[in-house]
């Protein structure tokens, strides 16, 4: 499942709950009352073994933010370097990309012509075609780069984390890992973290650090175990009857997520993903090939189109991002139509919203209470709405229009009201939540520059949570390049303390 990468269709719906936490959210008011759905990775390699494996990095200005926000270091020339780390992208190496890394970062395999199609229509509208999303400007319309193998023997699988820092070093005597062991708490001498408490096979069990602790639960996952250890707002942790070891108010807090609306349309081009008759017969051919090959419909990402747009011109940044998709998604693939087709999302790249994360109990095994408040600020609907006014128009535009039968979910052409019904009835994430253990100087901040628990010795959190600021686009690439940059903080960490 998680090498072929077609198979995330059956592992992000959560039903049954396959790698997959399948988190929900608490009800959201900007979005009726429904409760969003958050899928997140249940196996090695997180949640990069059941994404859609695009590489996306950002735009250059998103990295600078975080350096003016007090984030030293972090500007986009500090972080360049550990991008290109990273990276060993099947086009080389040069000054923005690396090509010695693990990370395998790859063109598609087999794009469908229908994606063509997307960037062709989008060309017609004057929107430039980008053959590089990720050397600082991303705005434009092209196809997206993938994490995955384009070495001979892996050709066309997956590359998730695991895959690229994890698998090649297993046997390493330094190196022990526990699977289907859930960490429980962080433990503490004082304000120095000394191990972690984790229950395996029904067993409490503790495992002790001799130098630090490094938290990597993500958005969701890592606020959560610093509450459930005493670490963060006195008002989320004394309630449950949790001791206080140090109050740290930005713990849970500052959560951002990319809101997504998405388009669906049938098509009677079947070559894409849907359900028929015809599609399930060829299925076991498409495995086949993939097999031999590493190519075909197997090798898809599914979101195959990418778009970074301005909603207005006077904008330094593009503030919406499209994927274009060769199947027809609806409610994460949970609701399934027969036929074929194909969709567009568009998300607001840097919303304004502000969610938390926090305690649904003190059990440990209890899923985090997780708060988005998707469209609590006006500014976000109103861009998410001109948005999906640019998809819409991509959508009806030739050679692209040619491939509509019907478009599903909206009958005619909606004016704004219309347009905010829909988005409030059928968004939701398209995740990439981050922030909740943000990093800053400020007095919300829970990491230093450093990603050193503020108040705390020995204890960093490197993952997506410590983005202050959601940045624009994907951030599957961005996380493994802040896991890059904090190795060397480690390290240094370890000589000094060896001086």
């Amino acid at each position: 499942m998680v090498r072929a990468p077609a198979a995330v269709v059956a592992m992000v719906p959560g039903r049954p709950k396959i790698n997959n936490w399948a988190f929900e959210t608490v009800p959201q008011p900007g979005l009726n009352g429904r409760k969003g759905y958050q899928p997140r990775g249940k196996t090695l390699g997180g949640s990069s073994a059941i994404n859609a494996m695009l590489y996306i990095r950002g735009h250059a200005g998103d990295y600078d933010e975080w350096a003016d926000l007090g984030c030293t270091g972090w500007n986009w020339e500090a972080v360049l370097p550990y991008f290109k780390r990273s990276e060993n992208n099947v086009r080389g190496g040069d000054d923005a990309h690396g090509a010695d890394g693990p990370l395998q970062v790859s063109n598609q395999k087999s794009p469908r012509p229908i994606t063509r199609a997307f960037i062709e229509a989008g060309k017609a509208l004057q929107i430039r075609e980008v053959a590089d999303f990720n050397a600082g400007d991303n705005e434009g319309i092209g196809e997206y780069q993938v994490t995955q193998f384009h070495r001979a023997d892996k050709n066309g699988e997956r590359c998730s984390a695991a895959a690229a820092y994890l698998h090649p070093v297993m046997a390493r005597k330094n190196l022990t890992v526990l699977t289907k062991a859930h960490a429980t708490k962080v433990l503490f001498d004082g304000k120095r973290a000394t191990g972690v408490a984790y229950r395996q096979a029904g067993s409490d069990k503790q495992v002790m650090a001799r130098r630090e602790v490094v938290l990597c639960g993500g958005a969701f996952n890592s606020p959560q175990l610093l509450q459930l250890s005493g670490v963060g707002r006195r008002e989320d942790i004394e309630p449950h009857g949790i001791d206080m070891v140090h109050e740290l108010p930005g713990v849970g807090q500052n959560l951002q997520d990319h809101l997504d609306f998405t388009l669906s349309y049938k098509s009677k081009d079947r070559d894409n993903f849907g359900i028929s008759l015809p599609g399930s017969l060829s299925l076991l051919k498409h495995i086949a090939n993939w097999r031999k090959t590493g190519k075909g419909m197997i090798a898809t990402p599914f979101a195959e189109g990418a778009a970074f747009l301005k909603t207005a011109s006077h904008l330094e940044r593009a503030d919406v991002q499209l994927h274009f998709v060769i199947s027809i998604v609806d409610d994460h693939a949970r609701n399934l139509h027969l036929g074929h087709g194909f969709s567009c999302h568009v998300c607001v790249l840097r919303p304004k919203s502000r969610g938390s994360v926090g305690l649904n109990s003190p059990d440990p095994m209890a899923a985090p209470r997780i708060d988005p408040q998707f469209l609590s600020d006006p500014e976000d609907l109103a861009t998410l709405i001109k948005g999906a006014r640019k998809m819409r128009q991509i959508m009806q535009t030739a050679p692209l229009a040619g491939y509509i039968h019907k478009e599903l979910f909206i009958a005619e052409e909606p004016d704004d009201a219309a347009l905010e019904q829909h988005i409030r009835a059928r968004s939701d994430t398209i995740y990439h939540p981050v922030g909740t253990c943000k990093m800053g100087q400020d007095d919300m901040a829970v990491v230093d520059p450093d990603l050193n628990v503020r108040g705390m010795e020995g204890l960093r959190v490197v993952d997506a949570s410590v983005m202050p600021r959601l940045i624009g686009g994907n951030t599957n690439a961005p996380t493994i390049m802040i896991a890059e940059k904090a190795a060397d903080m480690i390290r240094a960490s370890a000589a000094r303390a060896a001086e």
